[in-house]
């Protein structure tokens, strides 16, 4: 018989799993994907197993299970002075990328288009597509990566219909300010523009407090915010996200959700609230955490080849290898460095839909120090 046409023919297997997988093969120091090499916090892991032991273990309510909406409710009001209802603004999904999809699927009609700033997270484009919109890209430029909000203006018009800003950036780890969030705002205040916030790295900031939508009344009246308990709690294996969003907004993203996953795993739901509601503080100690494990790498491999800004969020860190290896382009780097040195990357130049002429590849620090000292013993080396 003859097949159907592929829906997304510029979509193959992720370059994370090819990076992941070129890695074990070869038996290298894996700083590409973005998933801690340690676990959890044993408090959270204990209450898991708790509720694992308990009978928690059937479906749990489609919205999220109560405590854990109310936790995160209580959380958004301390921190962001935002106050929202648990019961029509907050759902617990399946990751935070079952958000995404979710949200884009709520609002994006054929013929739509979303503005996306590369290089961009690479489950964005392949939902606005399967929605019948189209992904208009505005790259961001090296060193600093800060949005042109005068380019944004003018890729604006009468089918634009979201735009998706994430903030802590991954790959980039740049992070906005509270002067992009007034132009955002000023940008969309007489229009019907709707915004996506990918804010799962919220608490990985190095240099002052996350400037997320929900400190803004004007920009959350608007907004799906998307978060990830994941990389919050060091437990990305879980795939446990969330979405805030305005009770109508809210209403249209939950008619998509309970038909992709209807509802997300229970044990670990209850888990997290009564870790949320007793451990407030690991929230609170993570960009300490985290920036920590930054200085480390960055003084591990300054007097390396590479040349690099060190990152201001995310677990991520960027490296320029002009000096290593200028005529090389960056997949081709990224592989020679995990089947050659041993350590293995992601080439920036796969979260942009046209990559500029740059030499740039991420690596992740959310690893054991002793990783990391290995890692950057290998790295010096070039």
């Amino acid at each position: 018989m003859q097949y159907p046409p592929t829906k997304l023919p510029k979509v193959g297997t992720t370059i994370f799993t090819e990076m992941s997988q070129l890695a074990a093969e070869h038996n290298a120091i894996n700083l590409s994907q973005g998933f801690p090499d340690f676990d959890g916090p044993l408090a959270l892991l204990d209450r898991v197993t708790y509720y694992l032991e308990h009978g928690h273990n059937q479906y749990a309510p489609m919205a999220g299970v109560p405590s854990l909406r109310n936790a995160i409710a209580l959380k958004v009001e301390q921190l962001y002075g935002c106050q929202v209802s648990p019961d029509t603004e907050v759902t617990v999904t399946s990751g935070a990328t079952e958000a995404l999809f979710a949200a884009i699927g709520a609002v994006v009609r054929p013929g739509d288009e979303v503005i996306v700033f590369d290089p961009a997270y690479d489950s964005y484009e392949p939902a606005i597509e399967l929605n019948g919109g189209r992904a208009v890209h505005l790259a961001l430029q090296a060193p600093t990566f800060a949005i042109d909000w005068q380019a944004v203006r003018a890729a604006i018009n009468d089918n634009t219909r979201m735009i998706i800003i994430n903030s802590p950036h991954n790959p980039t780890g740049t992070v906005l300010s509270a002067e992009d969030l007034d132009q955002l705002e000023a940008l969309v205040a007489d229009s019907d523009i709707l915004l996506l916030s990918d804010e799962v790295y919220e608490h990985i900031c190095f240099n002052g407090s996350h400037q997320s939508l929900l400190c803004r009344p004007a920009l959350a009246k608007r907004a799906f915010v998307v978060s990830s308990f994941g990389k919050t709690y060091h437990t990305t294996g879980w795939k446990v996200g969330y979405c805030i969003a305005p009770a109508p907004l809210t209403t249209e993203l939950r008619k998509l959700h309970q038909y992709l996953t209807f509802c997300t795993v229970h044990p670990i739901q209850l888990a997290l609230a009564d870790f949320m509601t007793d451990f407030p503080e690991h929230y609170l100690e993570l960009p300490n955490f985290y920036q920590q494990k930054r200085d480390l790498f960055c003084q591990l491999i300054k007097d390396s080849r590479f040349s690099f800004q060190p990152s201001n969020g995310t677990y991520f860190q960027l490296v320029d290898y002009s000096a290593i290896a200028p005529d090389m382009d960056d997949v081709t780097f990224a592989r020679w460095l995990t089947t050659d040195v041993g350590v293995a990357a992601i080439p920036v130049s796969v979260f942009y839909d046209v990559a500029p002429q740059q030499r740039l590849v991420r690596f992740c620090f959310a690893k054991d120090d002793n990783t990391l000292k290995q890692a950057a013993e290998k790295l010096c080396k070039i």
